[in-house]
C-alpha cells in the first residue's frame, strides 16, 4: 500500500513552498512581529489568489472541491515558514467547522467569501486560564443574542465572524456590530496577533444543534478538533523540520576550535533527537490525514479520534523540541532578538495550546485507548 502522497499532491506542495520561500521570507515574519499589522496582507492575498482559502470547500461553495490531503500538504508549507496569515483560524477552523455543522444559508453564505478570501472567521473558545470547558463556560446566547467575553482568540481583530462557543451550543456572529468590541491582547507570538472578544446582546445565530440529544455544541467541537488537530500536526512538523534545517546549516557554518560545531558529538546529538522525534510526528500526522480522508471531514475513519490524538501529541513535542534545540545550537546569538531563532519557538509555544494543551491531549489518547481496548 502507499501511503505517499500524490504526483499532484506533491506538486500543490512544491508551488505553496515556492511561493511562502518568495513572499515570505523571515523578513516578512519580523515585520509582522514588530508591526501592527494583523497579519502580512500581501502573502495571504498571494494565497488567495492560489486558492489556497478554498481548496477543501465544495466548488457548489466557490472552493476547488480537493481533498482533506491538499490541506495538509499545504498546512505543512505554512508551518515551515512560520507565515503570519489567519491559515489555522479561517482556513482551517472556521471553514471545517461551517462545513461540519452549518446550515444550508449558512454555507450559502459563508464559505464563497471564505474561498474568495472576502472573509476571515475564527474560533472564539477560551475565556482566560482555565480550560475551556462547558461548565467553566460563562458566555450565553437566548433569543438570538450572545452575552460574554472570549480571551484570547487567534485573528480576533482581524475576523470579519467568530464562531463562538457557550455552554451547550456554538454559535456564528458577525463581528462588524454594535454589539461586539475588539481589543487587541499580547501573547508569546506577536507575529499572530490574538484579540479579547467582548460580546453584549451581540445578534448571533445558531450553529449545529443544542444540547446533548442534538451533539450540542461542545461535541460538534470535538470533532473539528481531531480533524483541526490533524491539520496542525502537519503546520507543526513543517515548522520542527525548517527549524531542524536551521540548526543543521548553522552548525556546518560555525566554526569552533578551527572544526565546524557540526562535527562535535553534543550537536550531532541534537540533530538526530529532533530528526528522529520529527519522523515519528510524521508517521502519525501522515495516519491522522488517512483517517480524515477515510469518510471525509464529516465522518472520517473509525481511528480518527485516537490518530487525532497520536499526531497532535507528536507534533507538539517534535516542534516544542526542535525550536528549542535550535536556539541551543546557535548558542548565545540564538537567544538574541535579531536572530531568526525565535520565530519557530514562538509558533511552537502558540500552537501547542491552540487546540488545547499538551496534557488534554494525552487525556484524550488515554482514554481513547482504553474505550478501543475495552470495545
Amino acid at each position: 500500500m502507499n501511503f505517499d502522497f500524490s504526483d499532484d499532491q506533491k506538486l500543490l506542495k512544491e508551488q505553496v513552498r515556492r511561493f511562502l520561500t518568495d513572499k515570505c521570507p523571515a523578513k516578512v515574519v519580523r515585520r509582522v512581529l514588530d508591526g501592527d499589522e494583523a497579519f502580512a496582507d500581501d502573502v495571504w492575498q498571494g494565497l488567495v489568489d492560489l486558492g489556497v482559502p478554498g481548496i477543501a470547500i465544495a466548488e457548489e461553495h466557490g472552493g476547488l472541491g480537493l481533498s482533506p490531503l491538499e490541506l495538509c500538504v499545504v498546512a505543512e508549507e505554512i508551518g515551515r515558514a512560520a507565515a503570519p496569515v489567519p491559515f489555522d483560524s479561517s482556513v482551517v477552523l472556521a471553514t471545517e467547522a461551517l462545513k461540519l455543522a452549518g446550515s444550508d444559508a449558512q454555507k450559502k453564505k459563508w464559505l464563497p467569501l471564505l474561498a474568495s478570501g472576502k472573509a476571515i472567521g475564527t474560533l472564539a473558545v477560551s475565556e482566560g486560564a482555565q480550560a475551556a470547558k462547558p461548565r467553566t463556560t460563562q458566555t450565553s446566547f437566548g433569543g438570538g443574542f450572545l452575552n460574554g467575553r472570549k480571551v484570547p482568540v487567534l485573528d480576533g481583530d482581524a475576523a470579519t465572524f467568530a464562531i463562538v462557543t457557550t455552554k451547550t451550543s456554538l454559535v456564528l456572529v458577525e463581528l462588524d456590530q454594535k454589539g461586539v468590541t475588539k481589543r487587541r491582547v499580547e501573547t508569546i507570538d506577536p507575529a499572530r496577533k490574538q484579540a479579547e472578544l467582548t460580546f453584549d446582546g451581540a445578534a448571533a445565530e445558531l450553529l449545529g444543534g443544542e444540547g446533548p440529544e442534538n451533539e450540542g455544541g461542545w461535541r460538534l467541537l470535538d470533532r473539528l478538533y481531531d480533524a483541526a488537530a490533524v491539520y496542525f500536526a502537519f503546520a507543526q512538523v513543517g515548522g520542527a523540520e525548517s527549524a531542524m534545517w536551521m540548526a543543521r546549516d548553522y552548525a556546518l557554518g560555525r566554526q569552533a576550535f578551527g572544526r565546524p560545531i557540526g562535527s562535535y558529538q553534543a550537536i550531532k546529538h541534537k540533530l538526530a533527537d529532533c530528526y528522529v522525534k520529527l519522523e515519528l510526528a510524521r508517521s502519525n500526522a501522515y495516519y491522522g490525514a488517512m483517517m480524515l480522508c477515510d469518510h471525509g471531514m464529516e465522518g472520517g475513519g473509525a481511528d480518527l479520534p485516537l490518530a487525532a490524538a497520536a499526531a497532535r501529541i507528536a507534533a507538539t513535542e517534535a516542534y516544542d523540541f526542535a525550536s528549542k534545540e535550535n536556539i541551543q545550537t546557535h548558542g548565545g546569538i540564538g537567544f538574541t532578538w535579531e536572530a531568526d531563532t525565535q520565530f519557530h519557538y514562538r509558533r511552537a509555544r502558540v500552537m501547542a495550546l491552540s487546540l488545547g494543551g499538551p496534557m488534554a491531549w494525552k487525556d484524550k489518547l488515554v482514554s481513547r485507548l482504553e474505550q478501543k481496548n475495552a470495545a
